[in-house]
């Protein structure tokens, strides 16, 4: 028995113990080592695992880690790294080898046109090899690699063109939060709090976000229009208007919002456009989008007419490339008279409803102190533009995927 002394004793000891030679036994409260093995002479002509895989390495300067583990064990190899006595590196070996097709040309000879060297490299220019080989032929109709230049995503590069369109025709652009109270979402275009599309099946509202409603007195002339149609000459909607339903935070559902914020301090003439995403609790597919652009835009000016708003879509519409046009009487609750705007697609032979435009009611203007006409409009944007670029289904503008942007000839996205 020894007692266990000293750091190297220690050390020494933990290596026993690993191979089995030796326990740790506790007698008379003290820690001693016993042997584990009968003849412990024997243990000084055996080599260990670790000085055999140390031989087997030093007979080459480098051996496979395949053979190392068909000759000794993973604890082995594992502790000769640790001790920094042996080190694991990657080596990566290529094969070359003839094809079928190269063994023909082979056989048959390389011809004159196929000889030389194809490119000048610093190796080429010094060891004087191009002046024993020479150089093969330039062949001037050969076809170059094909290089993708920077390109912005369609959808970006034609709500450009759109806003592009707009200024043109002498609009400015206007801009609203995405998170909006009901009141500018709902109340403020005459849109009563029990409408089907306030509705969580079609609306998200956020959850514990209250949101401020405008100064009282816009608040006040809002309700009174919505209870008892207050001095616009309708009856309203014959409710009671509540004002914690206004405050509901919500995912704007139409840019129209941005437009009945505008109206609190337009003065007319004045037309004003807007782009952005709009977001409504509906099923996705080919042509439907949780998310997605809108378009919006109003005129407000005391000679428009509804003549005018026809006009001014149609502009819009020859200029994105849609030559056929057509308007469909529909219904919104905060225009009068209300239309669908529609184009023609070629390739479908059908017609496409693009969005609803109409006059704002009174109901909508007489609030904010305007007594003109204002024509007002709101487009989806995603699908006029899967037509222009020939597309079948509208989520294929949110897959990221760079070969089709890549492969999308830029002259279409130029010539929208």
């Amino acid at each position: 028995m020894l007692n266990l002394v000293g750091r190297e004793a220690n050390i020494a000891l933990g290596w026993a113990i690993r191979r089995g030679w030796v326990k740790i036994e506790e007698r008379n409260g003290k820690k001693t080592v016993a042997l584990s093995v009968e003849d412990p002479r024997k243990l000084l002509d055996e080599e260990t695992e670790e000085e055999k895989l140390l031989k087997f390495v030093s007979k080459s300067e480098e051996v496979s880690l395949d053979d190392i583990k068909s000759k000794t064990s993973e604890t082995a190899l594992n502790n000769l790294k640790l001790r920094g006595l042996i080190s694991e590196y990657k080596k990566r070996i290529w094969y070359v080898e003839i094809t079928e097709e190269g063994q023909k040309l082979v056989e048959r000879g390389i011809p004159e046109s196929e000889k030389g060297l194809s490119e000048i490299t610093p190796h080429v220019i010094k060891s004087g090899v191009w002046k024993k080989i020479g150089f093969k032929k330039y062949k001037v109709e050969a076809s170059g690699p094909k290089i993708y230049p920077g390109k912005r995503h369609p959808l970006r590069e034609i709500i450009d063109k759109i806003r592009r369109i707009f200024l043109e025709m002498g609009f400015k652009e206007a801009r609203g939060p995405i998170v909006e109270s009901s009141f500018w979402c709902f109340d403020a275009l005459f849109q009563p709090q029990d409408h089907p599309a306030r509705e969580l099946a079609d609306t998200f509202y956020l959850k514990g976000l209250e949101s401020k409603l405008p100064e009282r007195d816009l608040v006040e002339k809002v309700k009174k229009t919505h209870e008892n149609g207050w001095i616009t000459g309708s009856r309203g909607w014959r409710y009671e208007w509540k004002e914690e339903i206004a405050k509901k935070s919500v995912l704007r559902t139409h840019t129209t919002a941005v437009s009945a914020r505008y109206l609190q301090k337009v003065s007319p003439p004045s037309k004003v456009f807007s782009i952005g995403k709009v977001y409504r609790n509906e099923k996705t597919d080919w042509r439907r989008l949780h998310e997605f652009f809108q378009v919006e835009g109003i005129v407000v000016d005391e000679e428009a007419t509804f003549r005018d708003l026809l006009g001014y879509l149609s502009t819009f519409f020859r200029k994105l490339g849609f030559e056929k046009i057509r308007f469909r009487p529909a219904y919104f609750p905060y225009t009068e008279i209300s239309v669908e705007p529609e184009v023609y697609v070629e390739e479908r032979d059908t017609w496409l409803e693009l969005g609803g435009a109409g006059i704002f009611r009174p109901e909508v203007t007489e609030p904010f102190g305007i007594d003109c006409p204002v024509l007002a409009w709101g487009l989806g944007l995603e699908r006029p533009i899967m037509l222009i670029l020939g597309m079948r289904d509208i989520r294929d503008f949110y897959k990221n995927d760079l070969n089709w942007i890549r492969e999308l000839p830029y002259r279409i996205l130029r010539g929208v």
